[in-house]
């Protein structure tokens, strides 16, 4: 079983039936163009997932910019990729993985334990030297059955709560240009929430793209956090509840397990004028 990660070696050594491969592609800046590369060529099988419409719920205005999606729904159309309880999930993208951990975050979510991010993604699937398709994939339908969650968030009033009376430690995944205050490009306000560490989700791969190795991560980590053994009082935050879901895949596979997502991030925070802001 994979859970955290998988390598493209792994995984083209695979054979198993039961196994679902999930590309999620996807820029802010072209929304439509992770689908139109999923149609160019993809790995043999994968199912496209679009980050606004199956990874994300309605938006309020107020909620974020990419607010969860709702988990019924998403449970459908997890089931019409044929998910069932004992498949094992593979999800990857052309990027820093940040789209595939929110996938593997979502799943987790839904209680599906079987589930990783293909190291290094799409390039490493091509170093290895995978090969890609244009072909549908085969749809075989199954029931997708949330469970218990393996995956815990909380919501913008835990945050607020939790700045007069301190519960857990926030960490905001994004630049630290952005976490500062500066060049603030994507929301109408910048900064970050007060007494927020950082932590850039970039920081935890190597420069080939992969993650770093578990003992790297784990002393890195450390030396954000202090020295804590589990990750159950760590929240994460980025800029919408995406980029922050790759911290959130380092912990794990640092063994320092249990933290939780603040969805909403700085992209709700910002949108009521009265939450303090830091800078």
């Amino acid at each position: 079983m994979f859970r955290t990660l998988i390598s493209a070696d792994q995984l083209q050594k695979q054979r198993a039936t039961d196994w679902v491969i999930l590309d999620c592609r996807f820029s802010l800046d072209a929304p439509q163009a992770g689908e139109a590369a999923w149609r160019d060529g993809h790995l043999p099988g994968a199912h496209y997932l679009h980050l606004d419409y199956h990874l994300s719920g309605s938006k309020s205005g107020l909620n974020g910019r990419h607010p969860l999606p709702d988990g019924q729904r998403l449970a459908v159309d997890l089931g019409v990729c044929g998910i069932g309880p004992d498949t094992q999930v593979v999800a990857y993208d052309d990027g820093a993985g940040m789209y595939a951990a929110r996938a593997w975050w979502l799943l987790r979510w839904l209680g599906h334990e079987r589930v990783a991010v293909l190291d290094g993604g799409l390039a490493a699937w091509l170093k290895a030297g995978g090969t890609l398709n244009r072909e549908e994939p085969a749809r075989h339908t199954r029931r997708f059955a949330m469970r218990s969650a393996h995956a815990e968030y909380v919501d913008v009033e835990q945050v607020l709560d939790n700045l007069s009376e301190p519960q857990f430690s926030v960490v905001d995944a994004r630049a630290p240009e952005r976490f500062a205050g500066r060049g603030e490009t994507l929301d109408p306000v910048g900064g970050h929430i007060p007494g927020a560490l950082n932590r850039f989700f970039r920081d935890n791969f190597t420069v080939d793209g992969v993650f770093k190795d578990a003992n790297t991560l784990r002393q890195e980590w450390q030396t954000v956090l202090g020295p804590i053994e589990d990750g159950a009082q760590i929240v994460h935050q980025c800029g919408s509840g995406v980029s922050a879901c790759v911290n959130l895949l380092a912990m794990e596979v640092a063994g320092l397990s249990g933290s939780r997502l603040y969805p909403g991030s700085w992209s709700e925070w910002c949108a009521d004028p009265t939450r303090p802001i830091a800078r």
